[in-house]
Order: structure tokens, then sequence, then C-alpha cells
């Protein structure tokens, strides 16, 4: 089903109309009402007159997260506090969280996109949808919420954790469709397995998966573990939250609802733009949001752009799965490191659980890394001889692919923490 025929599968021509004439307008508003918007565009000697379609983008001064943080907490807001119905925040650890604000108009235009996600990923109105992401300031609980209920599909407001009541609810209310991030998706197939529930027992056949990068041998590994298709879903705070971006059935890439925003990759280095179908950082300016729109937010992840009509009929462009981010992307020994390389790699062997941690410590100038990873029950041997060859091989497989020394240790199945929410999965000591 697709939710937004007319939007959805819009020509190009007609696409680029929509997006120039919002674009026009986001950024007259921006420059009338943020001191930061029309500060930058001053220095580049720019005035709104000169953005005259989205073909003048590239014109425009990008925004940072700094940015944000620098106005916090409601110096980006266009419109008074009366008019801002809510105000979420990021999960960032470090320094203050970036806060983004809500019109009513906003939450409509945010429902409508979670919406279409949801019809990309085959749910409709007879799906009981088991919302497991984290409800509060991120938006990953509330943007699934209004989205599915817009939808007309019934929500679980479950939110994230309490493993055994989720399972409890699945049983109970036929939940067909899971939503929540993929390491607590496999968490709750180990709990299941604990249990000794059969997947099959359940209604559960769609899960929609966000909030942390994760590879195709993770999706292969959480649909053979619970017996679903899994579906991956984009968004951030800044942006909107869920629902900027989703996969559809095809599971092909992410469909951007670029209506409402805007999609640029540009090499993270020059900020200049990348060749099309090149990798680099993906650029969003938001063309309809009325509290908090940005001008070419660098959201720091690392993908390419997809324009070729996709087989499910929707002719939005689409992301590829993220493959890291320009920000932390770890560089040992001046070779740049991606967690998901490494989980690729381990995912690829049959001995290996999906839990792992990686460990960054110096010793003297040297830089070292150490890949903590799960083994399996039945390949957790006593024989030292069997460890000691299983070590040999994710090292050796590790090190062809890194290019770096790497130390790896075994543990046992469920030593690495489990979260409801984002996986913890790298430790830096480095003083850097």
């Amino acid at each position: 089903m697709i939710w937004n025929e007319k939007i959805e599968c819009a020509s190009r021509d007609f696409m680029n109309e929509i997006q120039s004439e919002r674009l026009i307008s986001t950024v007259k508003r921006v420059y009338h009402n943020i001191p930061y918007y029309r500060k930058k565009m001053q220095e580049k000697g720019l005035t709104p007159d000169d953005i005259k379609s989205v073909a003048d983008l590239h014109k425009l001064p990008f925004t940072t997260k700094t940015d944000l943080r620098d106005s916090y907490p409601f110096g980006s807001f266009t419109v008074p506090m009366s008019e801002i119905v809510r105000v979420h925040a990021s999960s960032g650890t470090t320094g203050r969280p970036t806060v983004v604000g809500y019109t009513r108009n906003d939450i409509a235009m945010w429902s409508e996109n979670v919406t279409r996600a949801l019809c990309m990923a085959g749910v409709h109105q007879n799906d009981m949808v088991q919302i497991a992401y984290g409800y509060g300031l991120f938006t990953g609980g509330l943007g699934l919420h209004y989205g599915t209920e817009n939808l007309g599909a019934s929500v679980i407001p479950i939110s994230g954790g309490n493993t055994k009541k989720q399972i409890q609810l699945m049983q109970d209310f036929g939940s067909s469709v899971l939503c929540c991030t993929p390491s607590y998706a496999l968490y709750i197939a180990d709990v299941l397995e604990e249990m000794k529930i059969s997947p099959d027992s359940l209604n559960m056949r769609v899960g929609i998966f966000g909030a942390e990068p994760w590879s195709e041998n993770m999706r292969k590994e959480i649909e053979a573990k619970l017996h679903i298709k899994a579906i991956d879903i984009y968004g951030l705070s800044e942006i909107v939250g869920p629902g900027v971006s989703c996969e559809c059935e095809e599971q092909a890439g992410m469909h951007v609802n670029e209506d409402h925003f805007i999609p640029e990759i540009i090499n993270p280095e020059t900020l200049e733009p990348v060749e099309p179908g090149e990798v680099g950082e993906l650029v969003f300016s938001t063309i309809t949001k009325e509290g908090i729109p940005l001008l070419r937010y660098r959201t720091r992840d690392l993908t390419r752009l997809i324009y070729d009509k996709c087989k499910c009929g929707r002719t939005l462009v689409r992301m590829e799965k993220c493959k890291g981010r320009s920000d932390d992307m770890l560089i040992i020994r001046g070779v740049n490191v991606f967690p998901s390389q490494i989980e690729s790699i381990l995912l690829e062997m049959s001995e290996t659980e999906p839990h792992y941690l990686l460990i960054i410590d110096r010793e003297g100038t040297l830089d070292t890394l150490k890949v903590q990873v799960e083994v399996q029950e039945q390949f957790f041997s006593d024989e030292i001889k069997e460890l000691q060859n299983l070590t040999k091989k994710i090292k050796h497989n590790l090190e062809s692919t890194l290019g770096i020394s790497v130390t790896v240790q075994l543990v046992e199945p469920k030593t690495i923490e489990r979260t409801a929410g984002k996986a913890k999965r790298v430790i830096d000591n480095r003083q850097i």
C-alpha cells in the first residue's frame, strides 16, 4: 500500500517544483527569524532573494549540532513559544542536548511521514503495533505512536525494557509489528529462546528498527531469529525524528520523504557535493517545519543516494543503509575503522553471537584495539585448543579486513551488557 501516491510516485520535475517553492519560503523565514542564519548568509553575501530554486541550495551555509547547542534551549525556534505544542531533545550523552520544538502543523507533518514509512514497511490498519522505543524526550516512541494512530492501526505503547512483559504482550495481544532498536530486537530473540518460546507461536511479521547503525548481516540475524521481515527506518531529532526515510518491502534503500526533507551528499572534508551515487556525508534541509527549520544540516551519517525508480513504484529518492558516521569513526594507528565493519565480519561467522564490545586503549604512543565477542554456547568449549583456534580465526578475519592488529577476547554467551536502547559498542579509553 502507498499512503500518498501523488507525492510518493511524483515525477522528478514535479518534486523539484515542490522543493523549490518550499525552500524559498523556508529561507525567508529563517533569515528573518534566526540571527545566526542571517549572520551566516550575510557573511556569504546572500539574501533570500538569491535563492530562486532548489538548484541554489548549494549556496546556503551549513548548520551543525554546535549551532543548535549554542542557541540552547530555544534560540533556533522561528515561532513564539505559544505556538510550540511539544519539545523533544537529542539523546546525546556529552554537552548540552539539542532541543527541537514542534507546532501543531509540525506534529501533523511528522505523523504523515511516519505513516508513509509504516505503509512502506507493509503495515496496515489491522495491525497491532508494539512500540518498544523509549517514550520521552527521545523522539522514537512518540514519533512511531502518532504515525501508527494516523494510519489507523492499533498502538501498544509499552516503551523500552521489561522484556518478559514485552513477550507476554506479544503473546496475549497478538502483536504483529515490533518497533525498537535492532540490538534490542536481538535481545528479545535471546529471551524468547531462554523462555523456550518459538517465534512461530507469535503473530509477529514485521520489525521496524532504527536509532542505531546496523548491518545487512545483523538484519539476516534478526530475521532468522524472530522469523520476521526487518525494515530499516531513519530519522534524527534535529530533522524531525523517525520517518525522515524508511525502507519499503523491497529492502533496497530507504525512501526519503523529500517533499519535506531535501537530501544532499557532500564530501565531509571538502564540504563539496560528491558525484551522483558516491558515498559521502548526508545533509538535510527541512522545508516544511515551522518550529525549527534547518538549512543544510550536517547529519554526519555516511551513505549514498539512489535516484532510480524502486520496484515498489515509488519515485522518492532512496538512501542506502548508513555505513557509519563521519564523527564517530574510530582512527586507530592512522586507520579509519567503523564499528559496523567489525559487526559485519563477526556476523558472517557461525560461531559468534551478534554482541560485541570494542575497547580502545593507548599503550605508550601506540593505540590498541581489543574486540570482546560472545561465542555461541555450543562453541564455548572447555577445550583450550578449540577456543584458541576460534580466537585465531576471528583475529585473522578482522585484521585482513581492517588492516591493523587486533586483540580478540572470547566471552561466554550473555556476558556483554544488553540494553533496551542504543547498544554501547565502543569504550575508548584514550586521552585524545
